[in-house]
């Protein structure tokens, strides 16, 4: 079975600072793996240069996505062949309904990934993208409404979790999606992403928190301190973290 994603010594920089240090990391299809940290490790750090962010710097080590080396890949790119990035702060765009968007979207990836398939039409696409904001609670209406302008945290998430599930990405990195989420959105959210597990969809979740955990039920927990995973272990791992927090690994 071939890795979905392979770093290999990876080091990530921002300006003249390093902020990610010779780390490694395999994810297998259909595996959810959780990173855990403290404010400043590093971690979104990772997901936004895994999907492309030009802020950051890959400074050592690789990166391949599905076999092909990910780094010499545009953010297009990337998420054509399936990567996908849920941010911690979705942004609002005035003039550009949720259904517009997605409908853009959508219809652009079942392109590239296959250029002889016709565009679904503007009504079968209506119904599709019904269905699955009945699955995650959304009022109906939000699809004509600005993307996320107006939009509560709890919205924004989980038009971020609707749009993952229209595009069935190969691997999704959701950074921190759980933030600002009381606990029905939490477990609204949650539900999407579990919805999804299957051979053909892996996820690297970004949290501080085992509480989104606890709905998840990931397959690999990692402790990154520091610029680099410090500790891994199974789901017992983010109930231990719950309990003691990340001192050990922060004075080790």
């Amino acid at each position: 079975m071939s890795p979905i994603l392979q770093l290999t010594g990876l080091s990530i920089g921002i300006g003249d600072k390093e902020v990610i240090h010779n780390l490694s990391l395999t994810v297998n299809p259909g595996e959810l793996h959780a990173v855990m940290g403290p404010n400043g490790s590093g971690k979104s750090t990772l997901v936004s240069t895994l999907m492309g962010h030009p802020s950051y710097t890959v400074t050592g080590g690789s990166a391949e996505f599905l076999g092909e080396n990910l780094l010499t890949l545009q953010p297009h790119e990337r998420a054509q062949k399936g990567l996908f990035l849920a941010f911690q702060y979705p942004r609002e765009i005035a003039g550009v309904t949720l259904r517009n968007f997605l409908f853009a979207a959508y219809n652009a990836q079942m392109a590239a990934r296959d250029p002889a398939k016709k565009k679904v039409s503007p009504v079968k696409f209506k119904a599709h993208l019904a269905a699955l904001m009945k699955e995650l609670h959304m009022d109906p209406a939000f699809a004509d409404r600005s993307l996320n302008k107006g939009f509560s945290g709890g919205e924004k998430k989980k038009a971020e979790v609707l749009q993952m599930k229209l595009l069935e990405p190969r691997l999704a990195l959701l950074d921190e999606t759980d933030s600002g989420l009381d606990i029905d959105a939490l477990k609204t959210v949650a539900q999407g992403v579990q919805s999804m597990r299957s051979p053909e969809f892996s996820a690297i979740v970004v949290t501080h928190y085992a509480r989104l955990l606890h709905h998840l039920q990931p397959d690999y927990v990692h402790v990154m301190v520091g610029g680099n995973i410090v500790q891994s272990g199974a789901a017992e791992l983010a109930l231990e973290l719950e309990k003691t927090g990340y001192k050990e690994y922060e004075n080790s």
